[in-house]
């Protein structure tokens, strides 16, 4: 059984690794970072070549949706990301929220939080900030966001309930967070749950999608909602790497699914 700092310390470990390659390092490698016999993170994600405020240096080819197309973000608006990598949602971000806006990234990876700050000072932006911090105890102030964000990283926190109690606290009242991520529908195959590696691939630290949401519920957000679902389809040559053959018959047979859901959730005024 996976301890938290265990998990924490593998996490980054495999996201220091990711940081320093690029974008076709990553997407071309045939299972993404550290070559095959790993997880394909490239198989969760979006493009967002075509999206304003997109910077091709901060696409490494993660997340699982777009969280930024439901999160009605307007000009004037302070954006907090989560798990914001070398930036990609962010840049996206700071295009919506104008030179009048700002916009805030926690990584708790050192390697991701170096890149941002490259990516940043390369176009010379001066209302974007990241930071080094842990999801469940962020260095942001009380009440401060308009809108949080974060692209298929909650996953792979530990204690999913004190991460969204800590999205709860900085938001200001009235305001509202628009987060992709993974969730499971059925039940994963034993060797599938504990698989470290798996867990940094953003499935073994998937909850199911009910929990998901229960969890958005007992925080008290209200007006929580599924924006996005998707099926992400996990290659059989990966999935052989835990399973026999055997074990991925019986698991394709069992209906569970791998899902990836983009979910708004509001602060009470």
């Amino acid at each position: 059984m996976e301890t938290s700092d265990s998990v924490k310390k593998m996490v980054k470990e495999k996201y220091g690794q990711i940081a320093l390659q690029s974008y076709s390092e990553n997407a071309g490698s045939c299972c993404g970072a550290g070559g095959c016999g790993t997880v394909d993170y490239t198989v969760f994600s979006d493009d967002y070549s075509q999206l304003d405020g997109y910077n091709p240096d901060a696409d490494l080819a993660l997340g699982c949706g777009i969280p930024t197309e439901f999160a009605h973000i307007r000009e004037g608006y302070t954006v907090v990301d989560l798990g914001s990598g070398a930036g990609n949602d962010a840049f996206v971000a700071r295009k919506l929220v104008g030179p009048e806006g700002r916009v805030i990234g926690i990584d708790m990876t050192e390697a991701m939080i170096e890149k941002a700050h490259i990516n940043t000072k390369k176009l010379g932006f001066t209302n974007m900030d990241f930071r080094l911090g842990d999801i469940e105890n962020m260095p942001v102030e009380d009440n401060y966001a308009d809108v949080v964000i974060s692209n298929c990283v909650l996953n792979l926190v530990p204690d999913k309930n004190k991460a969204f109690s800590e999205i709860f606290r900085i938001l200001k009242p009235g305001a509202h967070f628009s987060i992709s991520d993974v969730v499971l529908e059925g039940t994963l195959p034993p060797a599938i749950e504990s698989a470290a590696v798996m867990y940094a691939g953003c499935i073994s630290g998937a909850l199911q999608k009910e929990d998901y949401m229960a969890i958005i519920d007992r925080t008290g957000f209200k007006e929580a909602a599924i924006q996005k679902e998707k099926p992400i389809q996990v290659p059989d040559s990966i999935l052989r790497e835990y399973l026999s053959d055997g074990e991925l018959e019986e698991f394709k047979k069992s209906g569970a699914s791998i899902i990836s859901i983009t979910v708004f959730g509001k602060k009470p005024s």
